[in-house]
Formats: C-alpha cells, sequence, structure tokens
C-alpha cells in the first residue's frame, strides 16, 4: 500500500509537471501529458482502497470524488469516470486557479484605470509570465449564489443581457466544475480590435465562502469554425464572489483578466481595451441583475 504522503507527492510531481508545459502544447500533445496523469490517478484510487478519510481534499476533488452524483458501490472512483483529455482540461483550469490564487494574495502594487464610466475600480499591474494583469473590483447587490448561476451555470444565455457577445456555447462539459467553451464577440462599427473568439476551459473552485470562476486558453478537437474571426487567447481569467461582510445579500466581485488578444493590435490600444470592456460587462451584468429583481 502507498502511503498518503507519496501519493501526494506523485501527484504534486505530476501536476508541476503539467503546469509549466500544458498551456504550450497544441493538439493532442495534451493528452499525452493527461496520460500520465491517468497512471497517477489509477495509483491513487489503488492506493486508497479502504481508506478514502487519508485522501487529500485536492485529490478528492480532482477526481470528482466531492461531486460525483453516482458514486461507486464500494465507495471507490472508478478509474474510468474520466477520459485522460477530460484530466487535462481539470488539470488546467485547477492550475488557473492556483495562478489566480497566487496573484491574490502576494502583495502587488496595482495602478488605478482611468474610464468612461466609474461603475466599477479597474486597477493594473505588469505580473512574470502574464503580461498586464487588469483587476477589477465592484460591490453588486445580489447574493453570490446568484452571480454563480449567472457567469457559471447559465453561461450561454450571457449574450442575452451582453451586447458585447455574439454567442457563448458549451463544447463540453467534465464533471460538474469544468467546462470547455466557445465565445465569439460581437461586430461592433469602429471597433478597433475586430471580432474575435476563445475557446477556454472555465473551472469553479470554492474557498471558504468565495467561489472562484477561473478561465484560460485550451484546445479541443475538432476546433470550432472560426467564421472571419481571429481566435483571440484568455492567458487568465479569474472572477472570485465573497459575501459581503455583513451583508450576505449583497457579493463582493472580484476580476482578474490578462488576455493575448493576437492580430496586430499596439499595446497601447490593447491596455485601453481590456479595461474598459471589464467596466462595460460590470455595467451590463449590473443592469440585467436590475431588471432579473424589479421587472
Amino acid at each position: 500500500p502507498h502511503s498518503r504522503a507519496m501519493l501526494q507527492a506523485t501527484l504534486k510531481l505530476c501536476c508541476g509537471i503539467a503546469h509549466d508545459h500544458l498551456r504550450r502544447l497544441p493538439g493532442l500533445k495534451i493528452t499525452a501529458v493527461a496520460a500520465i496523469q491517468m497512471d497517477v490517478r489509477e495509483l491513487v484510487v489503488r492506493g486508497s482502497r479502504g481508506s478514502p478519510s487519508k485522501i487529500s481534499h485536492y485529490i478528492q476533488r480532482l477526481m470528482g470524488k466531492e461531486t460525483a452524483t453516482c458514486p461507486e458501490p464500494d465507495g471507490d472512483v472508478s478509474p474510468s469516470r474520466f477520459s485522460s483529455v477530460d484530466l487535462s482540461y481539470i488539470t488546467q483550469g485547477e492550475t488557473a486557479l492556483q495562478r489566480a490564487l497566487s496573484i491574490l494574495q502576494q502583495h502587488t502594487s496595482w495602478q488605478a484605470e482611468t474610464l468612461l464610466d466609474a461603475g466599477a475600480a479597474v486597477s493594473s499591474a505588469a505580473l512574470p509570465g502574464l503580461g498586464r494583469v487588469f483587476r477589477a473590483e465592484v460591490v453588486l447587490a445580489v447574493p453570490v449564489a446568484q452571480l454563480h448561476q449567472e457567469l457559471f451555470e447559465r453561461i450561454e444565455q450571457m449574450p442575452q443581457w451582453n451586447p458585447t457577445l455574439s454567442h457563448v456555447k458549451v463544447l463540453q462539459r467534465v464533471g460538474t466544475d469544468t467546462l470547455v467553451t466557445h465565445e465569439v464577440t460581437a461586430p461592433s462599427p469602429g471597433n478597433l480590435v475586430g471580432q474575435r473568439d476563445f475557446v477556454s476551459v472555465r473551472h469553479r473552485g470554492r474557498r471558504e465562502t468565495a467561489i472562484y470562476l477561473v478561465g484560460t486558453a485550451t484546445h479541443i478537437e475538432p476546433l470550432p469554425l472560426q467564421e472571419g474571426c481571429i481566435r483571440a487567447e484568455s492567458r487568465l481569467s479569474c472572477i472570485v464572489l465573497q459575501p459581503l461582510a455583513g451583508d450576505p445579500g449583497c457579493t463582493r466581485l472580484t476580476w482578474l483578466l490578462s488576455m493575448d488578444l493576437k492580430g496586430w493590435i499596439p499595446a497601447s490600444v490593447i491596455n485601453r481595451v481590456l479595461p474598459q470592456s471589464q467596466a462595460d460587462f460590470i455595467k451590463h451584468l449590473r443592469q440585467h441583475l436590475s431588471a432579473a429583481t424589479c421587472p
């Protein structure tokens, strides 16, 4: 039997290998890395029979044990529950979450951005490996659960209230906490950037009372058609939803965003467009929530 420490060390080693390389691997090379993870996962399952309480909380979540809707009769997780490609999406989501948590926890000097609409405070900082990251902060007069529904569970309905998007489609669901999505921005006359589309992993995490909705660029076969759009990439997106201290009916929303919009766009334009897009998104979200609360 394998000790808990050995299982954790093995999984951390595997995730460490995936962390730096997985995002850069095109196409089905991701599957090769994920196959290693499958081996580790099976090792964890076999090594933990009879003592599931000794498996770390993180490993249980990675394997879907916490949220499994149909547990195996003997209480173990079936090794065939997720394919190797599915596991690669979960790992990309978890890696993005850990990266966002690291940014949120470090003492960074954020510089305020000037915006057309003061409905949200947006600031930015240059961070290693990501370039300029934008952070939007706002308090919304709705509970966390309602925002969570709008921003994760009902993600395909987003274009109905956000005119900057023309299409959002969930291409694949992996367990209960991971999605692969295709989003297309709406055409806008005079827009300096032009239409973009994104293929992303979206992953949900929880820490105490906060919900974390992270996203990062991924690859899926077959790739959705671009139809005249330039395919851009989300380096990292993380929306944190926390109940407001003293008023659980309100939510403090914090949104980290780093994107590679591709194409020949000067950095000065991108650094103006991204924080404004965050402010616009929050404005549309606030209007939608207001209409839903007071029809």
